[in-house]
C-alpha cells in the first residue's frame, strides 16, 4: 500500500506503486491532462516516474512557471530532433533553458533566420505526432558506446561519475539529459525560433565554433503572440537605436566598450546626477571622491590584485605597479581611515559617483548595458552593530523614493551565507538578521536566496521592473565583513576602546550608464519633462515670426528651461512631425495670433493642442512641473 498526500492535505491510497500520472488521474482526467510534472521532496520528476513509498506530491500544470520551464526544455529537444532530420551531419552539444526560452548549441554548417521556417515546419510534425518522452537509465559504459560517433556527448559522459546515466527518447531521437520532461511532444503548443549566433564549445575560443539557435515556447498561442509583440516593442525601444536617433551617445573603435556622451546625452546625465545629489543630501549622505589610479599595495590589501587582476587595467608609474580602479570601495576605506572616528560620528554615509574600469571580453559588450568604463553611484555606510536595521531601512526608503520618481517598480531578494565565506557564525547571524529584520520592518514582500550571498556578507538585491515588464538588477545592499578587517578600520566606542565598524556597500542606479540605457528603453525615449534633453521647441509659422520665436526661446531659457527654435525653411507640418520623432515633449507654435496676444499654442505628446496659453502661465506650469520631477504631462487647461 502506498499513501500519497496532496498539498491540500487529502490522501490517496494505492495497492501498487503508482506513477504520478496515476495519482493525477485519481483526482480527475481533466486535471491529469493538464499536468506536466510532479514534485516529491523538492525534486521535480516526470509523471511517468513510479512512487514506491508514502510521499507528499505536488503537481505542476500548464498554468505553473515550473511547468513552462520544463516544457521549454522539451522544446529544445524537439528542435534538436528536427535539425537532425534536416541536417543529418549536425552534432549536438547542450540545449538548456534560458530566460524566456531555450537554445541548443550545435556543430553544423552556418544557418540563418531564413532557415527557421523549414526547421519550425519539421518541429510542428514532431509536436503533432505527440511522441512520448521516455526516460531510460543506462550505465556509463553503455552510454559511451551509444554515443561513440558523437564527440561532444562522449566528452560530457566521460566527465560524469560512474553510475547510471539518463537518456530521453522521443521517436527516432535520443538525447543525454537529466530531465524531467513533458509527457509527450504535444504539450508544446506554441513555439518560435528567435535568432542564431555563434558560440564556442565551452566558451573556449580555441575550440570549435558552434551554431547557437534560440527559441521560445508557450502552452498557448496567445501567450506566444504577446511575447513576440513585446520583443518587437523592445526592438523599437532598443537604447542603442533610440540613443542614436536622439543624438545622446555613441561608441567608437578607438575606445571599445567606452561610451561617448553627446551634448543632449549629457543633459540627461546631469539631471540624473542632480537628482541623485538632491535625494542623498536629504537622506544625510556626504559626497566624496577618490582617485582613479591607485597603487598595487592597495589592491593587494583589498584582495583584488590576487582575485580580480584579469579584469583590471594595470600599468607602471615611477617604477611602481598601479591599477585603474574597477570599483570605488578600497579608496573609500582609505578615506575612512584618514582620521580617527568616534561612535558619536556614526553612522557615516559616504557616497561617491566614481568612474571605474573593468576589462570585459569584447563578445559580451552590449551598448550601455555592458561597458568597460562606467560610473557607479556607490555609498559606503560605516556604523555600529545596533545601527544595522535602521541604516538598511533608510537605504530601502531611499531606493523606493528614487525608483518611484522614474515610475519603476521593484522587488527584493535576500541572499544568505554561501558555502565558502569569511567571518564566524556570530557575525553572519548578526548581519543576516539585521538585513531580514530591516526587510520585515520595511513591509514589502521579499524572496530568500539561500546560500547566494557574497563571500564577505549577506546582501539584498533590488530588481526593478520597466514599462515592458522586464526586470533588471540594479540596486544592491551588501554587508561587508571583509574590507573593514583587511584595512583594520576602527572607531572608539563608549567604553573608550577600539571597535570594528560594520560596513554597508550599496548602489541604487548601479551604474549611471546602464541605468540611463534602461530609462531610454523604459520611456522609449519619451522622457518626462524634467529629464528631456530639449523640453520644448518653438516653431515660427514663417520667417517674419522668427524674432517672436527667438524671444519665446530667450524668455523660457531665462526661466531655466531647455528650448530650441526650428528656423528651417520647412513646412509647419513637417517641423511638427520631426519634433515628435525627436521625442520633444512640448511643441510651441508661434503665429501672428500668438504674437499679438502674448500667448502660445502648446502641443503635448498625447496629441492635444492647447491654444492661447499665456506665456507667464506656461512658464509657471512648466517650471513647477520640472522642479517636482513629475512623470505625467503638465496640464495647461483649466
Amino acid at each position: 500500500m502506498v499513501t500519497i498526500t496532496l498539498p491540500d492535505g487529502s490522501r490517496r491510497e494505492f495497492d501498487q506503486p503508482p506513477t504520478g500520472l496515476d495519482v493525477a488521474r485519481s483526482i480527475s482526467e481533466g486535471f491529469a491532462r493538464n499536468c506536466v510534472v510532479m514534485e516529491i521532496d523538492g525534486v521535480i520528476l516526470d509523471l511517468t516516474a513510479p512512487i514506491t513509498t508514502d510521499a507528499g506530491v505536488r503537481f505542476f500544470t500548464t498554468k505553473d512557471p515550473e511547468a513552462l520551464e520544463v516544457m521549454r526544455h522539451s522544446a529544445a529537444h524537439v528542435m534538436a530532433q528536427a535539425i537532425l532530420h534536416l541536417y543529418p551531419e549536425a552534432r549536438l552539444t547542450i540545449g538548456p533553458v534560458v530566460d524566456d526560452g531555450f537554445y541548443y548549441d550545435i556543430d553544423m554548417d552556418p544557418v540563418s533566420e531564413e532557415d527557421f521556417a523549414k526547421i519550425e515546419a519539421e518541429m510542428k510534425k514532431i509536436v503533432k505526432a505527440k511522441l512520448p518522452l521516455v526516460r531510460e537509465e543506462v550505465s556509463k559504459a553503455d552510454a559511451l558506446v551509444f554515443y561513440k560517433s558523437e564527440p561532444y556527448k562522449t566528452e560530457m559522459i566521460s566527465e560524469l561519475e560512474d553510475g547510471s546515466i539518463s537518456f530521453y527518447k522521443q521517436g527516432d531521437f535520443t538525447d543525454l539529459c537529466r530531465g524531467p520532461h513533458v509527457p509527450h511532444t504535444g504539450f508544446i503548443k506554441a513555439f518560435k525560433l528567435m535568432k542564431v549566433s555563434g558560440a564556442y564549445w565551452r566558451a573556449d575560443q580555441s575550440k570549435a565554433q558552434l551554431q547557437r539557435i534560440y527559441g521560445t515556447a508557450f502552452f498557448d498561442k496567445k501567450a506566444l503572440k504577446r511575447h513576440v509583440a513585446m520583443i518587437e516593442e523592445a526592438k523599437k525601444r532598443n537604447h542603442r537605436r533610440v540613443g542614436t536617433q536622439m543624438d545622446l551617445f555613441s561608441f567608437h573603435d578607438e575606445a571599445p566598450g567606452m561610451p561617448f556622451f553627446h551634448a543632449k546625452g549629457m543633459v540627461i546625465w546631469n539631471e540624473l546626477l542632480a537628482y541623485w545629489r538632491d535625494a542623498h543630501t536629504r537622506a544625510g549622505y556626504v559626497e566624496t571622491k577618490t582617485p582613479i589610479i591607485l597603487n598595487r599595495s592597495l589592491w593587494e590589501t583589498s584582495g583584488h590584485w590576487d582575485n580580480y587582476r584579469e579584469n583590471m587595467y594595470v600599468s607602471v608609474i615611477d617604477a611602481q605597479d598601479v591599477a585603474i580602479k574597477p570599483m570605488n570601495c578600497p579608496g573609500g576605506m582609505l578615506l575612512y581611515k584618514s582620521r580617527p572616528h568616534s561612535y558619536r560620528e556614526l553612522p557615516i554615509r559616504a557616497a561617491e559617483v566614481g568612474l571605474v574600469h573593468r576589462h570585459e571580453l569584447s563578445g559580451v559588450l552590449s551598448g550601455l548595458f555592458r561597458v568597460r568604463a562606467f560610473h557607479q553611484d556607490d555609498a559606503h555606510i560605516f556604523m555600529t552593530p545596533d545601527q544595522i536595521q535602521d541604516e538598511i531601512l533608510g537605504v530601502l526608503h531611499l531606493v523606493d523614493e528614487m525608483y518611484s520618481t522614474f515610475g519603476l517598480g521593484f522587488h527584493l531578494e535576500l541572499s544568505t551565507r554561501p558555502e565558502k565565506s569569511i567571518g564566524n557564525d556570530e557575525q553572519w547571524e548578526l548581519a543576516t538578521s539585521g538585513l531580514e529584520n530591516a526587510l520585515k520592518r520595511y513591509g514589502a514582500p521579499y524572496v530568500i536566496n539561500e546560500g547566494d550571498g557574497a563571500f564577505y556578507g549577506p546582501k539584498i538585491d533590488i530588481h526593478i521592473k520597466d514599462a515592458l515588464g522586464r526586470t533588471w538588477q540594479c540596486g544592491t545592499v551588501q554587508l561587508d565583513m571583509s574590507l573593514p578587517e583587511r584595512f583594520d578600520l576602527s572607531y572608539i566606542g563608549k567604553d573608550n576602546e577600539r571597535h570594528r565598524p560594520i560596513m554597508i556597500h550599496r548602489v541604487i542606479y548601479g551604474s549611471i550608464e546602464r541605468f540611463l540605457g534602461i530609462l531610454i528603453e523604459h520611456f522609449a525615449g519619451k522622457f518626462p519633462l524634467w529629464l528631456a534633453p530639449v523640453q520644448a521647441v518653438a516653431l515660427p509659422i514663417n520667417d517674419d515670426l522668427l524674432p517672436f520665436a527667438e524671444s519665446v526661446r530667450s524668455a523660457l531659457a531665462g526661466a531655466g528651461l531647455r528650448v530650441e527654435v526650428d528656423d528651417r525653411a520647412e513646412s509647419l507640418n513637417k517641423k511638427i512631425r520631426e519634433a515628435q520623432l525627436a521625442k520633444t515633449p512640448l511643441i510651441l507654435t508661434c503665429g501672428a495670433k500668438e504674437k499679438d496676444a502674448g500667448t502660445l499654442s502648446v502641443r503635448t505628446p498625447d496629441g492635444q493642442v492647447h491654444y492661447g496659453v499665456p506665456m507667464a502661465r506656461f512658464t509657471e506650469i512648466v517650471r513647477g512641473h520640472v522642479a517636482q520631477r513629475r512623470l505625467e504631462l503638465p496640464a495647461f487647461d483649466g
